[in-house]
């Protein structure tokens, strides 16, 4: 990547909370990870086109994660009124998405070639194509999360000095942005 401290830098400036480049070999894949979506906890599971098992098999993501060399991950904190504040998720997880955007933006400048992760499913569309049978309406703005690719989050947090959780009543977003370096 070029100039890692300008990026880092631009993506405290745009609301992250922590960031950090880390080679894509570092990043602890886990395959059976991916038991998490298909228990379906979100309600995206086969409704999404970013989401499993449209996005691919766990090989596949992952062969196509390590096809990078770096990742840019970043962070979001919320906090919370208590554990049960629903509303102040939604809220932080609308923030995380703008500070994804913001760095998207610069990344694009930047790079030809990456890759967007984050925190839960695609939301670019309201509703995905995928659950009225049609086409994804904006391909090359899909964005997958983190766990569909068999990223271990609570691992990848600690090897970036990152906290997995930062404290009562807060909430913490990952992104990541796979780079050709």
């Amino acid at each position: 990547m070029k100039n890692q401290e300008a990026i880092l830098e631009f993506c405290l400036e745009a609301g992250a909370y922590k960031a950090a480049v880390l080679p894509v070999e570092r990043i602890p894949f886990d395959k059976s990870l991916r038991a998490y979506c298909e228990a379906n906890y979100c309600g995206s599971y086969k409704k999404n086109y970013a989401c499993p098992p449209s996005v691919g098999d766990p090989d596949t993501v992952i062969a196509k994660a390590r096809g990078y060399q770096e990742a840019l991950v970043f962070q979001t904190v919320g906090n919370l009124e208590d554990s049960f504040d629903v509303e102040g998720m939604e809220e932080a997880g609308k923030r995380h998405n703008a500070v994804a955007e913001a760095i998207r933006g610069r990344i694009e400048a930047q790079e030809e070639q990456f890759l967007q992760l984050t925190a839960g499913g695609c939301s670019v569309c309201p509703v995905c194509a995928k659950v009225e049978d049609k086409p994804c309406r904006f391909p090359e703005r899909a964005i997958s999360s983190l766990e569909a690719y068999c990223m271990n989050v609570s691992e990848l947090a600690g090897l970036c000095k990152m906290r997995y959780i930062n404290g009562q009543n807060t909430v913490t977003y990952f992104g990541m942005f796979l780079l050709r370096g």
